[in-house]
């Protein structure tokens, strides 16, 4: 299991984990909104500025976002329905907020003669309803922006699909289109920084900034969902067995830790070993269950104690799609699935082994660039 931001748990042997990227972002926000809140609510204590502002960046983590498809969407229609539910989740929750905070047309008279003066008066409830409004209609926009892999251009992506009925190709365009808006994002945002007035999106360092971060995230989020497809495109015409590692090193769930590090992790490439009990897979232990001992614990600890429950561990099987099998790796962020046939261990199927048969099918598969 590879280590990416702060460790909640595991269900059903998926580690659950917040990204450090999620928690910074939050924590951007969170600051900028305490502030804000500060200096246009001067009557409002810190722990009122800054509680408002934590739950109003929870609601917006809770509400907003892109339409997540996991999957190779079977249709074209299936895709454009699929991606442009998120949008208009984001535009109904924009609406609703706004008309849940009490604000009518007739009260938006006077913020616009003095908008200031109306914002400090408004209740702690109200100004967080009349932030979360805007963002979401704002994120309901920026996701449409026809760039892969925004909903948006997912949107873009089924319509070409549909035209030309070439799934693969209707993604490399839409891919581009996205490249290309990113290209355009990063230009103006440099502009910006450097003192120039963009339309719709002014001018100055912060904000320009901004602008070229998110054409930096668009740029290479498009690349990589490329990548993505191809290299799933490339895995569909092949199964798991000849790219699994057959008859992997396994251990005993009754041998203690430090064994398990002196003779199986020091001694041999791996990561990860299949727990047997007889012939009986009962469970995994990884080296990130090792992480989670003592060192002074070890030779008190079997690995019985630390493994994660064969009931809990996701597996693939030799004749499962090796695409497949390497979407369940990247959903779960695994490095590793171990490769059963009718109950029993035949294998391991490695993240590593996939990309060294991928670089022996074609060099340019893992280093396309679109």
């Amino acid at each position: 299991m590879e280590n990416r931001g702060v460790r909640i748990g595991k269900i059903f042997g998926i580690e659950i984990n917040i990204s450090w990227s999620w928690l910074i972002i939050f924590g951007i926000i969170t600051w900028n909104l305490a502030s804000a809140f500060s200096q246009l609510h001067s009557s409002w204590s810190t722990t009122t500025a800054v509680g408002t502002a934590v739950a109003a960046s929870i609601l917006f983590f809770l509400s907003g976002g892109v339409s997540d498809i996991q999957n190779h969407p079977p249709t074209p229609a299936a895709e454009f329905l699929m991606a442009i539910v998120g949008p208009l989740v984001s535009l109904a929750l924009g609406l609703v907020f706004i008309l849940l905070s009490g604000v009518g047309i007739t009260s938006l008279q006077v913020p616009l003669q003095n908008p200031e003066g109306f914002i400090s008066q408004l209740s702690p409830w109200t100004s967080l309803l009349l932030w979360l409004g805007p963002v979401n209609l704002t994120l309901a926009a920026f996701n449409m922006i026809p760039g892969y892999p925004l909903d948006g251009g997912r949107v873009l992506r089924s319509i070409i699909w549909g035209i030309s009925k070439d799934y693969k190709r209707s993604t490399r365009w839409a891919t581009r289109i996205g490249q290309l808006i990113a290209l355009v994002l990063i230009i103006n945002g440099v502009a910006m920084i450097l003192g120039a007035q963009i339309p719709l999106l002014g001018t100055g360092f912060s904000n320009g900034l901004w602008v070229a971060l998110i054409g930096l995230f668009l740029n290479n989020a498009a690349v990589t969902s490329y990548q993505q497809v191809v290299i799933e495109d490339v895995l569909s015409d092949v199964t798991v067995a000849p790219i699994m590692r057959a008859d992997p090193p396994t251990v005993s769930p009754d041998i203690h830790v430090s064994r398990l590090v002196d003779v199986y992790i020091m001694g041999q490439n791996e990561q990860a070993f299949p727990v047997l009990e007889g012939e009986e897979m009962v469970g995994l232990v990884t080296l990130d269950d090792v992480r989670q001992v003592p060192r002074d614990r070890w030779r008190n600890t079997t690995v019985r104690e630390i493994m994660t429950p064969r009931s809990e561990v996701v597996t693939v099987e030799p004749e499962e799609e090796a695409d497949k099998a390497f979407e369940k790796l990247s959903r779960a962020n695994l490095r590793q699935l171990p490769v059963l046939q009718h109950g029993a261990l035949v294998g391991m199927l490695r993240r590593a082994d996939i990309l060294k048969w991928l670089r022996l099918q074609s060099e340019s598969v893992i280093g396309r660039r679109v």
